[in-house]
């Protein structure tokens, strides 16, 4: 665990060093990205991306959607929703963390009341009753932190499995695995087998979702960057897309479930689960 823990201090030193080099130098789209204009994405070493998203399609097509098909086959949905349910109340502590540092007081309240609720009256998280209740949910990740301290993304990266990124949220996603209270807890066997289990029952409740899309996408690579740089735009500006797609109809590639409470207010869910194809917010206990 202490070579891990070295490991990904190593790795995230690196790639902050990085981040912040590449964010301050000048690049095509880089004005217009910060003005907003998600449309255009730095994508310096897109021939290297490709090949890497070509792997982690394949990966998907092979491997995960047919162990996905096999488990949505077998596991009733609200089973499906419970063990969803269970993996993001166990992300609190990363949340409250980042609610902490983006000085978010009424955020980190109402994740603090989500958790309580919850894990108690949700029986350790699998139903969700703190959302009823009109607590809504939320999805602070380190990478959000960074971006909300006015740290730029910088290039656009594909990573294998874990899927779409850049230097800012590779760091956060390094952070957040560090700090998340399970890996104290559980072994790495143990922790990997729980990672295992959410990524395909994440990819299980998408199936149809990821198939339509890949099936309308001229390009599904340029379709998931664009879909990655958009979503994850929104979210370090606490914007719902829905406001964007509502200008964008042409836009069909937006990654993310919608939730919509009883005030009729949409929120955006995690792309947690998608890293078969790049959800950046991917359980820390990897």
């Amino acid at each position: 665990m202490m070579r891990l823990v070295r490991a990904l201090s190593r790795l995230t030193a690196g790639l902050l060093v990085l981040a912040l080099a590449t964010g301050t130098m000048a690049a095509p789209g880089d004005a217009d990205e910060s003005a907003g204009d998600a449309a255009l994405v730095w994508d310096p070493f897109e021939p290297a991306n490709r090949a890497v998203f070509s792997f982690n399609d394949g990966l998907d097509r092979w491997l995960l959607e047919p162990v996905a098909t096999g488990y949505d086959f077998v596991m009733p949905g609200v089973v499906q929703t419970s063990i969803g349910n269970f993996f993001q109340n166990l992300l609190t502590p990363v949340r409250l963390m980042n609610d902490v540092l983006q000085g978010k007081p009424i955020m980190l309240l109402e994740d603090v009341g989500r958790f309580i609720v919850n894990s108690s009256v949700g029986v350790g998280g699998l139903f969700d009753p703190a959302t009823a209740g009109g607590l809504p949910k939320h999805t602070e990740d380190f990478g959000q932190t960074l971006g909300y301290w006015g740290m730029p993304p910088g290039p656009y990266l594909m990573l294998p499995v874990l899927g779409p990124s850049n230097p800012r949220d590779t760091v956060g996603l390094a952070v957040d695995s560090a700090v998340a209270v399970q890996s104290f807890f559980l072994s790495f066997p143990v922790l990997a087998g729980a990672y295992v289990v959410n990524t395909v029952n994440s990819r299980s409740q998408r199936l149809e979702q990821i198939a339509a899309e890949r099936e309308a996408a001229f390009d599904f690579y340029a379709a998931v960057r664009s879909a990655y740089t958009q979503y994850r735009d929104n979210q370090v500006r606490d914007r719902s897309s829905a406001a964007d797609d509502a200008g964008d109809e042409d836009d069909l590639y937006h990654f993310e479930d919608e939730d919509e409470d009883e005030d009729g207010n949409e929120q955006d869910a995690d792309l947690e689960g998608l890293g078969d194809l790049g959800g950046e917010d991917a359980d820390p206990t990897s």
